[in-house]
């Protein structure tokens, strides 16, 4: 997403902005939540209800995408075209399509033998990661892998950035434990760690392999969609007490760290 290789990427800015929408927008949450838990018992859709969605929609989950394009638009002037473009930029397509597919059929499989379903058909799955394919891949991958992973790499070796990353991704998701109508609320807040820990790694292999914020959030969104048939926090919530658990993250953490250091050994070469 950031394009300019000359110039010094303006990390502090995003954090920057990164942190004021977060913080502002999620107080406004808070002090709305009582609407939410309100609309969750009685199914009566309120105004302030509406507010609560709207800004979570718009504002909180994509609060890395926007804050990425308010610095794009004041270092390059950067339009929302372009952003989209850049978003959309696969160079590597048969590369990107056989590295991401390999990881959301793990996932796939992993959730059909060990996760429990929660009686939805099956056609909210497609229909559930078209939603989220804007909302939450594109919302969010933009800022993770799009910029803050590529920027952290030019300063620190690939674990270390993506080790970063991943806690950054980790604590910008916490707010969400205190929201009684998340549907994180009274979940292992470490088994989640772990999850953030494993998948962002994954993800910074996707993009180290095909240089594509497209495929981040295609992945992004597959396993987020997986939540819509199967009870998505028992199937990964409960890791590190789940056998299963260990070994799938087992095996993908592997295979990412495995594309890394090919994908690393390569352009050494070169």
């Amino acid at each position: 997403m950031w394009v300019d290789e000359k110039k010094k990427a303006p990390i502090a800015d995003f954090f920057g902005w990164l942190l004021f929408i977060t913080v502002f927008f999620q107080i406004i949450m808070f002090i709305l939540e009582p609407a939410s838990v309100s609309y969750a018992e009685t199914g009566k859709l309120k105004f302030a209800y509406i507010m609560y969605a709207t800004i979570g929609i718009l504002f909180t989950t994509p609060a890395p995408s926007i804050s990425l394009f308010i610095v794009l638009r004041k270092e390059e002037h950067i339009t929302v075209k372009e952003y989209l473009k850049r978003f959309l930029y696969t160079p590597k397509k048969m590369k990107t399509i056989l590295i991401t597919g390999l990881f959301c059929i793990c996932a796939l499989v992993f959730a059909i033998f060990c996760g429990e379903p929660n009686g939805s058909p099956l056609y909210l799955m497609p229909l559930g990661f078209l939603i989220m394919l804007p909302f939450a891949g594109f919302a969010e991958e933009t800022g993770w892998r799009g910029f803050l992973q590529p920027m952290l790499e030019k300063r620190f070796p690939f674990p270390v950035a993506t080790t970063i990353v991943a806690v950054i991704w980790c604590v910008w998701h916490f707010p969400i434990w205190l929201q009684p109508t998340s549907n994180h609320y009274g979940d292992s807040m470490v088994g989640f760690a772990i999850n953030i820990f494993v998948w962002a790694f994954v993800a910074a292999a996707i993009y180290k392999s095909t240089k594509s914020v497209l495929a981040c959030a295609v992945y992004h969104s597959f396993i987020n969609s997986i939540g819509a048939i199967y009870d998505w926090n028992k199937l990964f919530d409960t890791y590190p007490k789940s056998n299963a658990a260990y070994v799938y993250f087992g095996i993908i953490f592997i295979a990412a760290v495995v594309i890394w250091y090919k994908e690393d050994k390569n352009h050494k070469v070169y």
